[in-house]
Formats: structure tokens, C-alpha cells, sequence
């Protein structure tokens, strides 16, 4: 059975207009990114982990910021923690910024996450997850969601007992990536998992978890009942994979295409982070979005040495000189976004 996943589906009163769900990850989900999700097909997308403790205390190092533009709506903004006061303290300032869904964050299994009691961790205190979900939904108007792992070890089903816990006390949504916070991002999702959540909850339930194709997408939606599947690491550097996933469009991007879109991530990534964060930040992105064979290694490895973004730019330029024109096409259809609600402090690891 083919899924349309151009068919919108709804969080609460939030309608979101595809099936296709663009994952938070820290490090990586800026407001560029999340705008260029959106204009690839994604019909929600998410803000990377935002530290409850970063808001309340206004006080941690600045890694990152948050920024809702118009375009990138509807909107998740995912927050951690593990004091239920502190993170309806935090959703409230987050609906207050314009997020559509507040979502937090039971699944992250970084080390920096988990030791504060925070991420993962949570899924083996289920009792204190629900009084954060409690906490939060009594907190705001907007709907709350949680993203959550199968369970911390290896073959846990923790996230079938402590799931319709979550949706008893206020979430509106699930997304479950059935991989262990032990697993890391090894082995492969086991979406058997996805599917038996399902059938315990009478909320949406996002597939997370190796959603690398339009055939694979429609599989687990078929096979899990499940209402939308969220693209992570697919999509790094390569949109495109978006729509694939959407309209099964294979067509490779032209080297034209590809630096075209890179530069425009480019100059937003700088409007949003600064010139002097943003050189940082990009270095990573200069090997997705060239890789894949698109560009040889030592293309990717000299962009990374350049000192400025600028010179970057130039050399993209110098190797694909018609990159220009679909940078215009893009730049006039997409222009910068000025609308800043609220600036964040985010996740001490992500960001920057």
C-alpha cells in the first residue's frame, strides 16, 4: 500500500501539510537548515535540544540562537531537561518566542545529556517523565510532543510502557526511534517497535530511525501504521533526499545545484550565527554537501583550511562559475528572513 505522503496530517490543532518530518540534531538544525527543509517538502521541522537550564538561568555560554522566521512554520522547538518546574518554565518562554509544538527530548544518549539526568536517561524514570510532560502541557497553549529511544540497553521495550504513560499525561504526539541509547546510531531501527507503539497510543506516532528513501519511508509506513516518518542524517548536506522521499524524483542535482544551495546556507548560516561562529559551524557541511561523489576529496579538504567563509565562497565560485545563476533564482525566491522573535541559549554541545 502506497502512502501519500503529501497528505497533511495534524498534532492537536497544528496541521502540517506533509508526512515527512525534518529531525532535530544538534549541531545542525539552525534556522537555515530548517528553512531549507521546509522548501525541499519537509512539513514540520524542528529547532535542535534547547537547554532548560540555558533559559531559566540566562547565564550559559551562548552556542547558538534560536530564531523563528514565517517560512519555516509549522515549528518544533525542542527543549531538555529534568526538573519538571524548570521545563515549563522553558516551554512557556518557547511558546511565548512562536514555536507551534513544544517537544522534549527522552532519546538524546550523548553522555552530556544523560549524566545531567536529562535525554534518555528519563526513559528508566518514567515517573518523572510524565511529571515533566504534566508540567509542560499545563504550561502552554500549543501542543507538546516527546521524542523518545526504544529504552537505554540493547533490546529494551521501556518506550512501549513509558509511551502511552507520555500521551496519558499530556503528549500529543510521539516520535519513536527505535534504537537504544546504548546503540547509539549503530546497528539498524528496529521499526517492529514502531509498530507496537502504535497500536498502544491513540496519538500520531513519528518513525524515526534510517529513513533513507522514498521505498524505505513508504515501508515503514505501511508496516508501522505510523502517521509521518523524520528524516535525520539523510538530509545533511543533501535536501534533495527530501524530495525523493516525497515525489520518488531521483534526479542527482547538478554541481551548479549543489554550490548554489551550499552558499545560500552559507550567507544565512553568517546572518544567523555571526561570521566569526559560522566558520566553525560550516566546516562540516562543506563535506556533505560536496561528498556523495559530487566533488573530489581534495576539494572538500582545501575548503576546510580556508580561514574565511569568504574565501570559501570565491573558490566555490572559481570551480563552478554557473553556480551563480541558480544562487539568484534562490536568493530571490527565498530572501533573508528578518523576523527574530526570541534569541536562545542552546544545548551545551550543539551549535557552534
Amino acid at each position: 500500500m502506497q502512502v501519500n505522503l503529501h497528505e497533511a496530517w495534524h498534532i492537536g490543532p497544528v496541521q502540517i501539510p506533509t508526512r515527512l518530518v525534518l529531525a532535530p540534531m544538534a549541531g545542525v538544525s539552525v534556522q537555515a537548515f530548517r528553512r531549507q527543509g521546509r522548501r525541499f517538502g519537509a512539513g514540520l521541522v524542528c529547532s535542535e535540544m534547547v537547554s532548560c537550564a540555558g533559559l531559566q538561568h540566562k547565564n550559559e555560554r551562548t552556542l547558538g540562537y534560536l530564531r523563528i522566521a514565517a517560512d519555516e512554520r509549522p515549528l518544533a522547538v525542542q527543549i531538555f531537561g529534568s526538573d519538571p518546574a524548570v521545563m515549563a518554565e522553558a516551554a512557556a518562554m518557547v511558546e511565548d518566542a512562536g514555536a507551534d509544538i513544544v517537544d522534549i527530548n527522552f532519546g538524546c544518549p550523548v553522555k552530556k545529556v544523560t549524566k545531567t539526568g536529562a535525554g534518555a536517561t528519563l526513559l528508566d524514570e518514567p515517573d518523572r517523565a510524565c511529571r515533566i510532560v504534566q508540567a509542560v502541557a499545563s504550561a502552554v497553549s500549543v501542543p507538546v510532543t516527546v521524542k523518545l529511544r526504544r529504552g537505554l540497553e540493547n533490546r529494551s521495550r521501556a518506550c512501549l510502557s513509558v509511551g502511552p504513560q507520555l500521551v496519558e499525561a499530556g503528549a500529543a504526539s510521539l516520535t519513536l526511534h527505535p534504537r537504544s541509547a546504548k546503540q547509539m546510531y549503530t546497528g539498524t531501527a528496529d521499526h517492529s517497535l514502531t509498530a507496537e507503539l502504535v497500536s498502544l497510543v491513540d496519538v500520531p506516532v513519528v518513525a524515526s530511525g534510517d529513513i533513507t528513501s522514498r521505498a524505505r519511508a513508504q515501508t515503514v509506513l505501511a508496516t508501522t501504521g505510523a502517521a509521518a516518518v523524520m528524516v535525520g542524517r539523510a538530509a545533511q548536506g543533501n535536501p534533495w533526499a527530501l524530495r525523493e522521499i516525497l515525489d520518488g524524483d531521483r534526479a542527482q542535482p547538478s554541481r551548479e545545484e549543489v554550490v548554489a544551495e551550499l552558499i545560500l546556507f552559507m550567507r544565512e548560516t553568517v546572518r544567523e550565527l555571526g561570521e566569526h561562529r559560522a566558520t566553525g559551524f560550516l566546516k562540516k557541511f562543506y563535506g556533505w554537501y560536496l561528498g556523495r561523489g559530487r566533488f573530489p576529496r581534495a576539494f572538500k579538504a582545501e575548503l576546510t583550511q580556508l580561514p574565511t567563509i569568504a574565501e570559501a565562497e570565491a573558490r566555490l565560485f572559481a570551480a563552478v562559475p554557473g553556480a551563480r545563476f541558480p544562487l539568484a533564482r534562490l536568493e530571490e525566491e527565498s530572501p533573508p528572513s528578518d523576523e527574530v522573535l526570541l534569541d536562545l541559549p542552546i544545548s551545551i554541545y550543539g551549535g557552534g
